[in-house]
């Protein structure tokens, strides 16, 4: 795995709090419609304070085949998705994190699927192409993302007031490592389209233990319902703070889900066991 990477070039002024949303959707294969959603939950969010916002994974299209994504994709830098998050973020004064959307891959039948993050200026300041490519198989339920998606191979991170922001998306919540890779970060954000049968099992647990291990606040904002594709996400967005404890959440729908980060909260849990600092590997 590369060295994490970053955009950014100077430091921010420390804050001691920050107010950061998930919007909740449960996407289209129309990309229109899916900004639109998307705008009234910026929106939504920013009414109620927040300074951060992220979107979930295939946020701008859910298609009803996988290569939907594809036809869509565009070029890095460039294109109506990528303008559109710039845009929001300069209108709104905020970070916005875009979970994912397709870019532009070395094969003509693939993409990169991409979490970039704006902010808030409308600059960018982070891209992460997605590492781990989900496959599954059960009974009649079947994923293979490495069929029409390339893998990425650098984590990412920004800086904030607050502190660092770790990328990830979705599948990646089950290899520790790439969090362990981003080293400390004070807000790991977790947008995702997780199945129902794997979410139900394991979407909870497995967010609340890399803030646990990780000593960090979690922001998980996830696709959440029936798709026009007949497949259902888990939803199940929420914020968890470093001792592990959800402080807010959605569960299925679209919706909203904030709450704060608190640096006095982050400094005692990491005082209080600083198991950060024990590690040894």
């Amino acid at each position: 795995m590369n060295p994490p990477s970053s955009e950014q070039p100077a430091a921010v002024r420390p804050a001691t709090r920050l107010r950061v949303a998930a919007i909740q959707m449960v996407s289209t294969p129309r990309v229109d419609e899916n900004l639109r959603d998307a705008e009234q939950g910026i929106a939504e969010a920013v009414g109620q304070g927040a300074e951060l916002v992220a979107l979930p994974e295939y946020f701008a299209i859910m298609g009803m085949s996988d290569a939907d994504k594809v036809r869509v994709r565009e070029h890095d830098g460039r294109g109506p998705i990528q303008d559109f998050l710039a845009a929001r973020a300069r209108e709104h004064g905020i970070w916005l994190i875009g979970g994912s959307l397709p870019l532009s891959a070395d094969s003509v039948d693939k993409v990169l699927n991409s979490s970039v993050a704006y902010d808030p200026q409308g600059r960018r300041v982070a891209r992460y192409d997605k590492i781990h490519l989900f496959g599954f198989r059960q009974g009649g339920e079947s994923y293979d993302e490495s069929a029409t998606i390339q893998a990425g191979s650098r984590p990412a991170s920004f800086a904030t007031p607050f502190g660092r922001v770790g990328l990830s998306i979705c599948y990646d919540l089950r290899f520790p490592e790439l969090y362990r890779a981003l080293a400390i970060t004070e807000l790991l954000v977790v947008p995702a389209a997780f199945t129902e049968t794997t979410g139900r099992a394991h979407w909870e647990i497995l967010l609340r233990a890399r803030a646990i291990e990780n000593q960090c606040y979690v922001l998980a904002v996830a696709q959440g319902g029936r798709h026009e594709n007949g497949r259902e996400t888990h939803g199940n967005s929420m914020l968890i703070d470093p001792w592990g404890e959800i402080l807010d959440r959605k569960a299925k729908g679209p919706g909203v889900v904030v709450g704060d980060l608190d640096r006095d909260r982050l400094n005692t849990v990491r005082a209080n066991l600083p198991a950060l600092k024990h590690r040894v590997m």
